[in-house]
């Protein structure tokens, strides 16, 4: 994924903000966010979850989807 989030993240520029967590480092925010597959996206916007899914998502579906919710 991490090659995905980086051409996410060059396409959007500082409109989104990109975070990875190592869930096996942090426990505790994995269990917050009901994280049970690896990798699981989340999209937030003004700190509500707008979108989560489980498994690798392809550069240009994810982009729609932050795309969709961006205005």
């Amino acid at each position: 994924m991490a090659p995905i989030l980086d051409e996410v993240k060059s396409q959007f520029g500082d409109k989104v903000t990109i975070l990875k967590v190592d869930v096996d480092k942090n426990p505790k925010a994995a269990s917050n966010y009901q994280v049970r597959g690896v990798p699981t996206l989340i999209l937030f916007k003004e700190g509500e979850i707008k979108w989560r899914q489980s498994g690798v998502v392809p550069q240009n579906q994810l982009a729609q989807i932050i795309d969709s919710y961006a205005s």
